[in-house]
């Protein structure tokens, strides 16, 4: 085994290139503001160009440097766009973050056409996209590592967020079956399926009629949320962000093909 001066030296990303979509909030933002602190240059992606702007600035205060794209990622031109601006910029691409995703919901019988393609187009299309165009600038250098975000939905179903579970329980097949297909060219390809996370994308229905927020639902689903973590915890995005970090460095160089899950305990599968 190849000696080193320190096993941190793993995790940094120093001359790394690195998309990331759903950058304007949530796991996304962090997700960049972790990769900037490792040494990362991060290519920031969202619709949201206001939220776009504040991440750039977290990354750079971070330490790295950062490029924010608007990019709608359920247009497959607009994810080509994106990996030739980066590779056009910075020379390569060593890492792709397919964050981005929405909730969707309904119960299964009331859902209508437009509420199922949406939720297809960005939870499993928008993550088809963008491990297609990653591989394929990635093939170049024979390197690089994607992370698709699944769920913890994929091992434990809820009444009421049937597209988000199932398009996230595509999600992490698509992540296996492509981890085995590029393998050969050096790209290792991984899910991460977290539990309950304090985002957006999870509080959206603790809100009243008129936006603000309903303390007492909140309360309500924190204390559920606690409750099924034998820890007592709830994520916040710094524990997916991390974990993703993880995934991209070097430290994780034997890892492809996997699910991970940092979710407090709320699910077990083995």
């Amino acid at each position: 085994m190849a000696s080193m001066t320190s096993p941190f030296d793993a995790y940094r990303m120093d001359d790394r290139v690195v998309i990331v979509t759903g950058a304007a909030s949530g796991i996304g933002a962090q997700t960049c503001a972790v990769l900037g602190a490792a040494g990362a240059t991060v290519v920031c992606a969202d619709v949201d160009t206001t939220g776009l702007d504040a991440t750039v600035v977290a990354v750079e205060e971070a330490g790295g440097e950062a490029l924010a794209v608007g990019t709608d990622v359920t247009v497959r031109a607009e994810i080509a766009a994106l990996v030739e601006r980066a590779v056009g910029d910075f020379g390569r691409l060593d890492g792709m973050c397919n964050i981005a995703g929405a909730m969707f919901p309904g119960l299964i019988e009331d859902l209508d056409d437009d509420t199922i393609d949406r939720g297809i187009a960005l939870n499993l299309k928008g993550v088809i996209y963008g491990t297609q165009y990653a591989i394929r600038a990635m093939k170049t250098n024979h390197r690089g590592a994607i992370v698709n975000v699944s769920s913890g939905a994929i091992d434990k179903p809820y009444p009421g967020i049937g597209v988000y579970a199932f398009t996230k329980a595509a999600v992490t097949m698509l992540t296996m079956t492509a981890a085995l297909e590029a393998g050969e060219h050096g790209i290792r390809i991984n899910a991460i399926a977290p539990g309950t996370v304090v985002t957006p994308l999870t509080t959206w229905r603790l809100h009243k009629p008129d936006g603000t927020l309903d303390q007492q639902a909140y309360d309500d689903f924190i204390e559920y949320s606690r409750g099924m973590s034998p820890i007592g915890a709830i994520g916040e995005p710094m524990d997916q962000a991390l974990l993703i970090h993880y995934l991209l460095s070097d430290a994780a160089k034997y890892a492809t093909g996997n699910v991970f899950r940092v979710n407090g305990g709320q699910t077990m599968p083995w």
